[in-house]
């Protein structure tokens, strides 16, 4: 009975199983669904979270991605600055070692010797070997510094110095000049131990070179756009041999006054020349002697802008072979006699303008600069 009993169950769960397999197939399906819907949800969260902080990091990734690149540009800037230093104090040696080698040949130039009298000193070696020592090479004098010696444009650095030699000179030929500024600068015995250089009578010399120097030299002139001469102290100031387009002679005192000027029809000019020199500017220095020639035959100076301001000396100044667009003049105190009949601003009949300006200028007696 009891083995009849077990095979009824049995037969029962069998029937009970094949009625609800279809029910149960069913459910395992909905489940299924059920878990892809979930999967489903679940990425579709996930993207969204990842988007979220996706748009959340963006700043602060891109904040870091600023600096990183910042301080490449910087590391790569920084290599370039140092080896654009580099060259340039390569450069720098290299100009004033070639500008050595050329001084004995432009000193001999200077001095008046023809180019083939200059060339043969040299190659016998008679002056070779003593214009510029080694320690005033590596002393890196320079316009801009103050430093006297022997200047020519386009360098900053004298073609010619040595501890002796106190005057400012500055040669100006083909190479045409932006612009020329001395100021605030005290010349000649104006100050304590100082004196002319041997042979010389005037402490300021401004323009071209006459032919009387060397009989195959030929006359030059200094070329200016706009040459402005104020606030001068001199013993006397002297103009001849100069066209000016507008000549300006304006508030000027002096110890005697000549001012006879003839009109003319001088063209007014500006100077170009492209890739002209780089500006020339000094102050705040004592010289013996200032020259600002064209000291080449045949070859006039050429500067756009020439300003000679606050220029202090006892002794006479001198503006001699110019060619100006605008000529001025202006606010300087000449004199030292005390005698109103010797005329210490004196502009010569060799002096000639198209537009002329002679104004509030007047004579006033004066003693002798004092000695700073």
């Amino acid at each position: 009975m009891a083995r009849i009993g077990r095979g009824i169950k049995a037969f029962g769960r069998l029937i009970w199983r094949i009625v609800t397999f279809p029910f149960r197939l069913l459910w395992r399906c909905v489940c299924a669904v059920g878990r892809g819907i979930r999967s489903v949800f679940r990425a579709i969260i996930r993207g969204i979270k990842a988007v979220y902080r996706a748009i959340i990091a963006t700043p602060g990734n891109t904040i870091r991605g600023i600096i990183r690149f910042g301080k490449w540009l910087y590391r790569t800037a920084l290599m370039i600055r140092t080896k654009v230093e580099y060259l340039q104090s390569e450069s720098q040696k290299w100009k004033v070692f070639f500008s050595t080698l050329k001084a004995p040949y432009s000193l001999l130039r200077m001095l008046g010797f023809s180019p083939q009298m200059a060339l043969t000193f040299l190659t016998v070696g008679t002056v070779a070997g003593g214009a510029v020592g080694v320690t005033e090479v590596l002393a890196d004098k320079s316009f801009s510094a103050g430093d006297p010696g022997i200047y020519t444009a386009p360098t900053d650095q004298p073609i010619f110095f040595e501890d002796e030699f106190n005057t400012l000179k500055l040669d100006l030929g083909t190479t045409p000049v932006g612009l020329i500024e001395i100021s605030d600068t005290t010349v000649g015995t104006a100050y304590t131990g100082s004196t002319l250089p041997s042979g010389e009578t005037n402490g300021i010399i401004i323009g071209g070179m006459p032919a009387v120097v060397d009989p195959a030299f030929t006359e030059t002139y200094l070329l200016v756009g706009h040459m402005i001469v104020d606030r001068w102290r001199c013993k006397t100031l002297t103009l001849t041999n100069i066209e000016a387009h507008e000549l300006i002679i304006q508030h000027n005192s002096a110890d005697g006054i000549s001012i006879a000027p003839v009109a003319g029809i001088p063209r007014n000019r500006g100077i170009n020349g492209g890739n002209r020199a780089e500006e020339l500017k000094t102050a705040y220095s004592t010289y013996d002697q200032i020259k600002l020639t064209a000291a080449t035959s045949g070859v006039n100076g050429q500067v756009d802008v020439l300003r000679l301001t606050n220029l202090y000396t006892r002794e006479p100044c001198v503006i001699d072979r110019v060619k100006a667009g605008t000529l001025e003049i202006t606010l300087n105190e000449i004199g030292g006699d005390t005698d109103l009949a010797t005329k210490a601003l004196v502009v010569s009949n060799s002096v000639v303008y198209k537009k002329l300006t002679n104004t509030d200028n007047i004579e006033v007696s004066m003693t002798i600069p004092a000695i700073q």
